[in-house]
């Protein structure tokens, strides 16, 4: 199956309208974030009746993958660096989204749609961290 590239403005538009429908659920039902860190955190700390909605909000997300694949093709990924190199760039993310107090779901999704001042802090210095990134990997380094 290729992949129409005239169709991934849409794709796009309809994945966030998606997150968006699921995010409001989260809080409207359950009066939760839909933070990843956070909720993935929480099944390290395994508090009784606080565990199945995040396994079955985990669960949707890989299951989210397998609904794609049933009818359109999953776009090529092409990773171009070592192994060294995706365990430090997993790190730093690990350390910045600790540091940070939440990720770029929890602050980028739900707390900007919150008006939350820390959310919007936070979301912009990873954006204009994430864009010095890249323009020093590609033009400087």
């Amino acid at each position: 199956m290729s992949i129409n590239y005239d169709l991934i403005p849409w794709h796009a538009a309809a994945g966030g309208v998606t997150i968006g429908i699921a995010v409001a659920l989260l809080l409207l039902f359950n009066g939760r974030i839909a933070g990843i860190s956070g909720i993935v955190g929480g099944l390290c700390r395994m508090q009784k009746g606080d565990i199945s909605w995040r396994i079955a909000f985990i669960c949707g997300l890989i299951l989210s993958v397998v609904v794609w694949k049933s009818f359109f093709a999953l776009p090529l990924i092409q990773i171009e660096t070592s192994h060294v190199m995706l365990v430090l760039a997993g790190l730093l993310v690990g350390y910045g989204t600790r540091f940070g107090s939440g990720c770029t779901s929890g602050h980028g999704v739900c707390g900007i749609s919150r008006h939350s001042p820390r959310s919007i802090a936070a979301t912009a210095v990873f954006m204009l961290t994430g864009f010095a990134t890249v323009y020093l990997i590609r033009h400087v380094f």
